[in-house]
């Protein structure tokens, strides 16, 4: 066999509400690669089928093998085998790690939701400029009391599916977690303490006497710091890039994405879903568990 040709997985993910995987489905959707066996990581929900193939020949078949996931309603992340089990992960916070937006949900005690909300889907799309949408939505939100903040965690606040799973057992295997975000700090500390992270880096919103001033203290944290967090934790660490792991959802999400291993869109806006390594569009978050070989009966609860 050629020396050029290097070993591939496809890991193949059931959506969470969607129809389990077969051997003959998965066969046939790899066939195409040349790929003659599947390894099941949990029967029915999640597989690896692997694959010999030049690094050239890699984004035709990742395009392809993304189709016949797409057409089968299924998840799909195509990688190289060497290095997939990673020791760092970075992740955004809003609409990734949570399920929420926390610049609306403060948007929304002030009774200025549909006006915030808009602005914060545009800027996450990448049509706006990310540091003057945010100075543009938390002037909005000028004499805010700062006692919210603890009342949108304890009831707005909800962690993603698979969400502490997915760190505790990265964290328990030797990863370090990192929760890097364009949000702000009160609710980025709390948020990352609560699911398992090592630290937590994000936007400081200025208050004066127990109300938001309605300004953000400089620097604004956006799409390069993100990817410099990562990069500066995988020097701090002495690793390699493709034992880095980010996940994201928004255009801010994008550079940090592509200096990653492995940069995965999660239920992502289309602009990130199409410029990213892989996409998880139907699974919760323990598809970046199978996606590193992880079996169901490694996961820590």
């Amino acid at each position: 066999m050629s020396k050029a040709l290097i070993d591939h997985v496809a890991t193949f993910i059931a959506a969470a509400d969607g129809p389990r995987l077969s051997a003959e489905a998965v066969m046939g959707w790899c066939a195409a690669v040349g790929a003659v066996a599947i390894d099941w990581l949990e029967p029915g929900v999640a597989a690896d089928a692997s694959f010999m193939l030049a690094p050239q020949a890699l984004p035709q078949a990742r395009a392809a093998l993304q189709a016949a996931a797409d057409a089968a309603g299924v998840d799909v992340v195509v990688q190289e085998k060497a290095k997939r089990r990673k020791r760092l992960i970075v992740a955004d916070m809003d609409s990734t790690m949570i399920a929420q937006e926390c610049v609306d949900e403060l948007a929304a005690y002030a009774g200025l939701r549909e006006r915030v909300a808009p602005i914060t889907a545009r800027a996450m799309r990448g049509e706006l400029d990310f540091e003057s949408a945010l100075r543009d939505r938390v002037a909005l939100l000028a004499g805010l009391d700062v006692a919210i903040v603890e009342t949108i965690l304890r009831e707005r606040v909800t962690p993603t599916p698979g969400a502490r799973t997915l760190l505790a057992t990265m964290r328990a295997n030797g990863a370090y977690a990192a929760l890097v975000t364009g949000g702000f700090t009160c609710f980025a500390e709390p948020i990352a303490a609560r699911l398992g992270f090592n630290e937590a880096r994000a936007n400081l919103l200025e208050t004066r006497d127990g109300r938001l001033t309605g300004a953000v203290t400089p620097p604004i944290r956006g799409a390069s710091a993100k990817r410099e967090a990562l990069e500066a934790l995988r020097a701090q660490l002495g690793l390699q890039p493709a034992e880095t792991l980010a996940v994201g959802d928004g255009a801010n999400d994008l550079d940090m994405l592509e200096a990653a291993g492995l940069g995965v869109a999660f239920h992502a806006k289309p602009k990130v879903a199409a410029a990213a390594h892989a996409r998880i569009d139907r699974a919760d978050l323990t598809a970046l568990l199978f996606a590193q070989g992880y079996r169901r009966a490694d996961f820590v609860a």
